[in-house]
């Protein structure tokens, strides 16, 4: 009789193992099939979408005290050597005559040196018939009197690429008077939205935005090929003129 009890009291550890077990078993097949049980979370998120946008303009006058002019020379000759050493001795001619009108070697700068090959199609078959070099220089000139003699003297040299005329400033002078306009956006821009939105009976929060687009006045001429100078040329005329720096500032406020 003892005997029997002791097997009815080994029975119930028994029986909650295999539950257990059966409980983890079943467990692990709704993660691996179902995925992590979801958890309850209450969450609002508010986005803002009403603003109130202004745009100002501010404008400041001033004369250019840098010319950018492009002088270049293009040649076509039959073999590399060729036109390499005619080019190069054009463009090294045009350099040094212009330093001796009084033009920095700092403010002569290549920017082009390409050599292609000239090909005649006219067999129907491509046919190499000589080589092309184009050397540009960018020449700064900064003192206003000597613009007509560089163009001048370079085309009399030989330039048969002239163009890329641009009238602009010194960096840093450029910078505070585009800061000056700027200014003035701003505060046309802020004058402008208050007024507008008294008058409508907004009530405007804080700037959310802030955009500026800067206008460009100096805009560079495209590269054009001359004939070359015979002398008789009349002086070329070049006047800087003054130009507008345009900043227009676009302000976004919040809506109350």
């Amino acid at each position: 009789m003892e005997e029997k009890n002791c097997k009815y009291l080994h029975k119930p550890p028994v029986i909650l193992f295999s539950i257990f077990l059966v409980f983890f078993i079943l467990l692990a097949l709704y993660f691996k099939f179902v995925g992590p049980i979801p958890l309850s979370i209450n969450s609002t998120v508010t986005t803002k979408t009403d603003l109130f946008t202004a745009v100002g303009e501010g404008k400041v006058t001033a004369t250019p005290d840098i010319a950018k002019v492009n002088l270049g020379i293009s040649v076509n000759r039959s073999t590399v050597k060729e036109a390499q050493n005619e080019a190069n001795s054009t463009i090294n001619k045009i350099s040094d005559d212009i330093k001796k009108l009084g033009v920095g070697e700092k403010d002569i700068k290549t920017t082009i040196y390409n050599l292609s090959p000239s090909y005649d199609w006219s067999s129907g078959k491509q046919k190499i018939t000589g080589y092309q070099i184009t050397i540009n220089l960018e020449v700064k000139v900064r003192d206003f009197d000597k613009i007509n003699s560089v163009i001048d003297t370079a085309t009399a040299d030989g330039a048969n690429l002239v163009g890329g005329l641009q009238f602009t400033l010194e960096e840093e002078k450029l910078k505070e008077l585009q800061g000056e306009a700027r200014e003035e956006a701003v505060r046309e821009a802020k004058e402008k939205a208050e007024s507008l939105a008294g008058a409508a009976g907004i009530k405007l929060g804080r700037i959310v935005n802030v955009q500026e687009n800067l206008a460009t006045p100096w805009e560079a001429r495209p590269l054009m090929a001359l004939e070359k100078a015979t002398g008789d040329e009349e002086p070329t005329a070049i006047e800087p003129g003054e130009q507008e720096i345009k900043v227009n500032i676009t302000l976004s406020y919040e809506v109350k």
